[in-house]
């Protein structure tokens, strides 16, 4: 009797592991609600309105994925350079900020398709009477965000290469703009979609150029995707594209 019940409990053992195994069965398949970190400050992908809404190309297009895809989304508002910690850390389950896609971002975590192509643009104010290439000359100060392929850019281009020019980074984009309205840095160096945002809000800037880096952003999950979200993200993508949906964010985004 007691080989038997001992036979009985290794079977059902076996059977457990094999569903498990097969996705059938998993504990932590899906959640009620999914949370969204992204930086709020970086028209106009997302940033709070004057009511106090999140609002932005890719807060929108989380927002109807999620109803495409039959799952809830919160949205938080965090630093961005904790975004990729606090996916990686399970504090967050998706990024949604105009990440750059990288060999060694996807090291850590797990990225949508691309759904973006940026380049790199070089913002300085109208009356300085810098250019492209004397905007980031020895001597001159140039903002970028922290933790950004913008600051990595001038790491590695300039710094690491002899080029003695001050990196000066900010905890978002707005205030290293600010700082350049105000006289305070020579140059900032920021995704060229934000840029144009940034110019069209202040008058007193404009773009000196555009640095080709050929960037590709992309929605992002913990390594691994332990909820399955990538898939439907993905998915959602294009059924945004396919019903036109896409094509009308960005045009009440970023103008036809």
């Amino acid at each position: 009797m007691a080989k038997r019940k001992m036979g009985l409990v290794f079977a059902v053992v076996v059977l457990m592991v094999l569903v498990l195994g097969s996705g059938v069965i998993s504990p932590a398949a899906e959640k009620k609600v999914y949370i969204v970190a992204s930086d709020i400050s970086w028209l106009p992908f997302e940033w709070k309105n004057e009511a106090g809404n999140y609002v932005g190309f890719e807060l929108d297009v989380m927002r109807e994925i999620a109803k495409l895809e039959g799952y809830r989304i919160e949205i938080k508002d965090v630093t961005w350079s904790s975004i990729i910690p606090g996916v990686e850390a399970g504090k967050y389950d998706i990024g949604a900020s105009g990440v750059t896609i990288t060999g060694k971002r996807e090291e850590v975590v797990d990225f949508s398709e691309p759904y973006w192509k940026s380049d790199q643009a070089v913002l300085i104010r109208k009356d300085s009477g810098l250019n492209i290439i004397t905007a980031l000359s020895e001597g001159r100060t140039v903002g970028a965000q922290k933790g950004t392929t913008g600051a990595d850019w001038i790491q590695i281009n300039l710094i690491e290469k002899g080029v003695k020019v001050e990196l000066k980074l900010y905890e978002t984009y707005s205030l290293a703009v600010l700082d350049l309205v105000n006289e305070n840095i020579d140059a900032v160096l920021q995704d060229e979609p934000a840029s144009r945002a940034s110019v069209a809000k202040e008058k007193a800037i404009e773009i000196a150029g555009i640095i080709v880096t050929g960037e590709e952003f992309g929605f992002l999950v913990k390594d691994g995707d332990p909820y399955g979200l990538l898939s439907k993200i993905n998915e959602g993508m294009k059924k945004l594209h396919a019903s036109g949906q896409w094509d009308k964010l960005v045009a009440k985004y970023f103008g036809e």
